[in-house]
């Protein structure tokens, strides 16, 4: 079933319109609207529902940014908890996070691209891929996930600060390819490779319970074409209601442009 989502006019007539034509709920009509959102962050390096890894303007010398790269492999999602409905996501990113090193300025742009990996209060796992822009729903793209699929994701402007943006997430595995190019309007200021829970919409309103997934191997992530050259004081790290690590990435591979990222571990 296809649904037609309600967007807040700032995005304008043309954008509501793209996503009009593509929308579709990722896990059907009774399961809830979900959104990649913006980072709830906690301190410096700590959120309630992001774990990865952050860049900013500030932090990289005022590197404005025109393009986010990098590939992953979907997660095998599987309950935490008995009798409990889990979600989580892994996208890139442009804008929503962290503007400098400590955190004290976040953005309140955000367009991204990923996967998600759900399991219902019955245990079972579903897959979907999807895009967003803030403050809009994710819209679910038809392309095929399954665990194991390696994922490549592209988000680039058209011309740099022109504000429209091509989004492409591949299947490489599947060799399937999905692609929406869109206006929208970011401050360029933050860069992010993450796993998520993601905020539901609705009268489920909450960010979504995180369930257990096996280390999904982010690797090739770039800005501006260029190697994201990662560093371990850009990690993020997810915590619960009570403070206590539950999502952790390892520090950067070799190459500085990849990491595993940990579920209910303190670290990876």
């Amino acid at each position: 079933m296809r649904e037609t989502l309600r967007l807040s006019a700032a995005l304008g007539c043309t954008l509501a319109a793209a996503l009009a034509i593509t929308a579709a709920p990722a896990l059907g009509a009774k399961s809830p609207l979900r959104s990649h959102g913006d980072l709830l962050k906690l301190n410096a390096n700590q959120s309630s529902n992001w774990f990865g890894y952050n860049q900013g303007t500030l932090e990289k010398g005022n590197k404005l940014f025109n393009s986010i790269s990098g590939d992953w492999t979907v997660p095998t999602a599987t309950q935490h908890r008995k009798g409990q409905a889990e979600s989580s996501s892994d996208w890139i990113g442009i804008g929503g996070g962290c503007v400098d090193s400590g955190c004290a300025v976040t953005d309140n742009t955000l367009i991204q691209t990923g996967t998600e990996q759900d399991v219902n209060a019955n245990g079972k796992a579903s897959y979907s891929a999807w895009w967003e822009v803030i403050p809009a729903p994710s819209i679910s793209v038809s392309l095929p996930v399954h665990p194991g699929d390696r994922m490549h994701a592209d988000i680039s402007e058209v011309v740099p600060n022109s504000n429209v943006w091509t989004i492409t997430l591949k299947n490489v595995t599947r060799n399937k390819t999905f692609t929406q190019t869109v206006p929208y309007s970011s401050t360029h200021l933050t860069a992010e490779w993450i796993e998520e829970t993601p905020l539901l919409i609705g009268t489920d309103a909450g960010f979504a319970a995180l369930p257990n997934l096996t280390n999904p191997a982010f690797d090739l992530a770039k800005t501006n074409g260029a190697n994201a050259a990662l560093t371990p004081a850009e990690k993020m790290l997810l915590t619960d209601s009570n403070g206590k690590v539950i999502g952790a990435p390892s520090n950067p591979d070799a190459q500085h442009d990849g990491f595993a990222a940990c579920t209910w571990r303190s670290t990876c």
